[in-house]
């Protein structure tokens, strides 16, 4: 279930190992994104895309829109 976090819950949880997942789209994230980050655009998810995410491990999903 999706939860809304601060940045110091960000940087803790991925300090504890978490995947950091940018669900931008691919040009957004090529120009800038959050160290250690992969890009997953939140158009091209889908069961074959989240199922190479290791389902043992915490995901935390950063997506930001401007409009």
């Amino acid at each position: 279930m999706p939860t809304s976090i601060g940045r110091e819950d960000v940087q803790r949880l991925v300090a504890e190992g978490a995947a950091l997942v940018e669900a931008l789209p691919k040009e957004s994230y090529e120009k800038q994104h959050l160290p250690g980050a992969i890009n997953l655009p939140l158009r091209a998810i889908d069961r074959s895309v989240t199922a190479a995410l290791d389902p043992g491990r915490r995901v935390v999903v950063y997506c930001w829109d401007s409009a």
